[in-house]
């Protein structure tokens, strides 16, 4: 497993964000039983810049806490063997399969720990979280699919015993 890890931004958190985005990683990679070694990218940023970015890539001029840019089409959510392997999906040099990049804003991490009533450590967990669940074909636009996510968003956090 790659985890590719940058920030744009001081960060100042009181837990360890590494070992925490391995965590969730692996939580939902493991939960749908990947057959796969992957890569993920994680940049944390301003909300200047995740607004500049989601203006750029999704024509909204507003600041938001998670981007998610899925390197993948998946035509059943979470399941990986719909992957083609002929695609251009894997790194060339090392094999992993490329799922894609969260971008997270650093800032409404903390505003939204503090309107949640929950730490910053839960809150940057549970946005990974809802990224990753993105990288792997899942949304929630309908509400069908929005229970969905919700429910394995709920069970990958309580695994990792990462309660509000």
């Amino acid at each position: 497993m790659i985890y590719n890890f940058d920030s744009e931004v001081n960060i100042d958190f009181d837990f360890d964000h590494i070992a925490i985005y391995k965590n969730v990683v692996d939580a939902v990679i493991n939960k749908f039983d990947c057959q796969y070694d992957c890569e993920v990218n994680l940049l944390i940023v301003d909300n200047d810049s995740i607004r500049e970015i989601n203006k750029e890539t999704r024509e909204i001029d507003k600041a938001t806490d998670v981007l998610s840019f899925p390197n993948n089409l998946f035509s059943v959510p979470g399941d990986f063997n719909c992957i083609d392997e002929n695609d251009d999906v894997f790194e060339p040099d090392s094999g992993e399969l490329i799922l894609g990049d969260i971008v997270i804003s650093k800032e409404k991490v903390k505003s939204q720990a503090l309107e949640y009533g929950h730490s910053e450590m839960r809150e940057y967990a549970f946005l990974i979280c809802h990224s990753m669940l993105h990288l792997i074909g899942f949304d929630h636009m309908e509400d069908e699919e929005r229970i969905e996510m919700e429910k394995y968003q709920n069970e990958i956090m309580e695994n990792l015993n990462i309660l509000r």
